[in-house]
């Protein structure tokens, strides 16, 4: 039986907002949001025993892992990468890779994050409201927007 993705729900976080780590290396570090990585959960079918392919069974999360946000300058990782020629290369462009060490921000799960509202300053939950006809979200704390009502 074909995969069947859950309904995706709308993320409290954003590319541009400031964050603060709550668990791991950086804990306590703020930071912008460079990207959010949406990763929805497929279920799918399980057969149980000798009945496979038939009606029965239970469903499985086959992608235990979900949404996740990129923040710059944290969750770092280096790669060490070795000189390698280039495919395809053309007459601009140089014919070998450059080798190195390779500092790259990786993904962290949004549920180790949390957004800094930019009123208070405090790290916030996300309460959602309406200001003039549009949907935003605001800061649980002081009530402010944490996103202008014009832009989504």
């Amino acid at each position: 039986m074909a995969g069947r993705t859950a309904a995706p729900r709308p993320l409290d976080v954003r590319k541009g907002d400031t964050v603060v780590v709550l668990t791991g290396k950086d804990a306590g570090k703020r930071g912008e949001v460079e990207r959010v990585v949406r990763n929805p959960v497929t279920l799918e079918a399980v057969a149980g025993g000798r009945d496979k392919g038939r009606q029965g069974g239970t469903w499985k999360r086959v992608s235990p892992r979900g949404d996740a946000v990129i923040v710059q300058g944290l969750n770092v990782a280096k790669r060490h990468t070795k000189p390698r020629p280039r495919q395809g290369r053309t007459e601009r462009q140089p014919r070998i890779q450059q080798g190195g060490i390779i500092e790259k921000a990786m993904p962290m799960a949004v549920s180790n994050v949390m957004v800094v509202c930019p009123e208070c300053g405090q790290p916030t939950r996300v309460r959602h409201g309406r200001v003039a006809d549009h949907s935003v979200r605001l800061c649980a704390r002081c009530g402010s927007p944490l996103t202008k009502p014009g832009k989504p």
